[in-house]
């Protein structure tokens, strides 16, 4: 499906946001865990996570559907070995973090996924779960794999990288194994795996970028979740950008190590007002009051990149319309992505006019330019990809086509609904 794209005067009114998907693949798969009913409420719909709940359907999960926002996962006769091989999908959270629960399983088990993330590296989570007895049988270290269920001992782990993926499977393994597992990180990843593990009762404690579980059970308590910050980044950086534009995004998660995107933004002048701050479900949430600003050029580099990882290419978006140059570095994760990130966002803002270059592990973008249009786009099979130049292209002089759009439903299927509500 292609999409074209014009230029619109401006983004007004409320919105909220789908659910966060990084919680939701969470919530399905902790809730598998529970030995009991755990009812989930504003779960994300999104392809990717779809893919983990079919997966905890094959373990031996009942799915009840209460309505479109709300769902049971009865998990009293989990886990069982599955009848068939499981499909992640698009999914590298779903692969990474099952791999983690499934190899201290009873049962051997087998994950594939489609091409895209067959070709992602795997390395990363299955060699730490090997230090801790876990057997896998595969091809260079990707998909398909096949895991075969085993007795597990706690490590001590200390990560080459800051990666929330990798830190989770290493904890869900750490929940079924023997003595105490410990992973440390070179900066704080995402930690809505921590958040929730204390909230469903496990054991486990923080000592700065060290996380240390025992083998516990999780408790069966019901879920909310809070809107995707990672969705939202897309309205905020668009309603920065068009001149004339002030939007509210209604129950978005701010967790302090996903919001890195608002920190860096403010840093560059954006008008970003967070309100009715509150905790649900051990997670922190707000309303987002974003208006056009005029923004100034900044450097994004360290320990705040985890933290917006997943957001970069839309912040470079943003910046082709500051005053400045703005240096993204220590980003070389991204080309480990659906796509390369880094050469994709490149190559793509510099088709519609961005002054942009690519370095080994980052971009710099000198603005402010005034983006042209008038060309088509190729997403690479790349959701972020997508939707990132889905908002430069509100503020191009000519249309621009997207091909392949509908590899935003990976994440974001209501993405296209939410934009045209809010558009003037």
């Amino acid at each position: 499906m292609d999409v074209t794209v014009k230029k619109i005067k401006s983004l007004n009114g409320e919105i909220e946001i789908p659910a966060d998907k990084s919680v939701t693949h969470r919530a399905f798969m902790f809730a598998s865990l529970t030995k009991g009913k755990v009812k989930i409420s504003n779960f994300s719909k999104g392809a990717d996570c779809m893919s983990t709940l079919k997966i905890v359907q094959q373990l031996g999960c009942e799915v009840n559907f209460l309505n479109n926002n709300e769902l049971i996962i009865n998990a009293e006769k989990a886990l069982q070995k599955p009848k068939e091989a499981l499909n992640c999908g698009n999914s590298g959270t779903t692969t990474r973090l099952m791999a983690g629960i499934l190899s201290g399983q009873n049962f051997d088990s087998e994950m594939y996924g489609d091409e895209s993330l067959s070709k992602r590296p795997m390395k990363r989570v299955i060699y730490p779960l090997e230090l801790m007895g876990a057997e896998f049988n595969h091809n260079n270290y990707t998909l398909p794999i096949k895991i075969k269920g085993t007795h597990l001992s706690g490590i001590n782990y200390n990560s080459p990288l800051a990666s929330a993926q990798v830190k989770s499977s290493i904890l869900l393994a750490g929940l079924n194994a023997n003595g105490e597992t410990s992973f440390t990180e070179p900066y704080k990843s995402r930690n809505h795996t921590e958040l929730m593990f204390q909230y469903m009762g496990a054991d486990i404690k923080t000592d700065g970028n060290t996380v240390i579980v025992r083998k516990s059970e999780l408790n069966p308590v019901d879920i909310t979740i809070c809107g995707d910050i990672s969705s939202a980044a897309f309205f905020i950086a668009g309603a920065l950008i068009i001149p004339g534009s002030d939007i509210i995004i209604k129950n978005t998660g701010i967790n302090e190590t996903r919001s890195g995107i608002i920190d860096v933004l403010k840093n560059m002048n954006a008008d970003i007002e967070l309100l009715n701050e509150r905790v649900v479900s051990n997670e922190k949430i707000a309303d987002i009051r974003v208006r056009y600003s005029k923004l100034k050029a900044t450097t994004i580099a360290g320990a705040i990149i985890p933290r917006l990882i997943d957001e970069i290419p839309v912040i470079a978006a943003a910046a082709t319309q500051a005053e400045g140059k703005t240096v993204i570095k220590d980003a070389q994760d991204l080309r480990n992505k659906e796509a390369d990130r880094i050469t994709a966002v490149k190559t793509q803002l510099e088709k519609l006019g961005a002054d942009i270059q690519e370095t080994s592990d980052g971009l710099i973008i000198n603005g402010k330019t005034e983006l042209e249009g008038g060309c088509e786009i190729e997403c690479f099979h790349d959701h972020r990809i997508a939707m990132s130049a889905y908002i430069a292209g509100l503020i191009c002089k000519k249309p621009i086509k997207i091909k392949e759009f509908q590899w935003v439903n990976i994440s974001f299927p209501e993405f296209l609904e939410l934009i045209s509500k809010i558009s003037i």
